[in-house]
């Protein structure tokens, strides 16, 4: 039936589903071992929530359903693309998907400590950037000793790297 013969109380909104961190077509999804976990545990509680998504009115009960569903699809195709890296088996001299770098980043008397995580995993407030970051691939490569310069705006960036490991 067309929608044009539908009263407009029977229609039923389109979930907005936020869109997941940026991982442009054609890159590799690459994630380390705590990043699937993450993304698992991520599918267990949106499976969980659908089960637990009774609502007393049954049109607000579908859009919630239909909005879990929808944020399933994004995060099942994600999952189904991630490829682990196992840092075991990264060369413990040079920076590369997974380490933890220590840094000195311009002037700074204290050094920083970042990781380079799957795009899923990134989190600023718990230091760890995505390897598709300017950073990230600033740092790629190097090894201890090393500085690697970003052009941030018209000035220039310096990241000594005092340190790399991997856990």
């Amino acid at each position: 039936m067309s929608r044009g013969f539908v009263k407009e109380e029977d229609q039923e909104e389109i979930p907005m589903v936020p869109p997941r961190a940026d991982l442009p077509v054609g890159a590799t999804n690459y994630v380390t071992e705590n990043g699937l976990l993450q993304l698992l545990s991520e599918k267990d509680k949106l499976i969980h929530d659908k089960q637990l998504a009774r609502q007393d009115n049954e049109k607000e009960q579908r859009i919630a359903i239909n909005l879990i569903n929808a944020k399933l699809q994004l995060l099942n195709e994600r999952i189904s693309s991630a490829k682990v890296v196992n840092l075991d088996d990264q060369p413990k001299d040079e920076v590369r998907f997974g380490a933890i770098v220590s840094l000195l980043i311009g002037d700074a008397k204290t050094p920083k400590e970042f990781q380079i995580v799957g795009v899923d995993e990134a989190n600023i407030a718990a230091n760890k950037i995505s390897f598709l970051s300017p950073i990230a691939k600033a740092l790629i490569s190097k090894k201890v000793n090393d500085v690697a310069v970003l052009q941030i705006g018209k000035t220039n960036r310096a990241f000594k790297i005092l340190g790399i490991r991997y856990s």
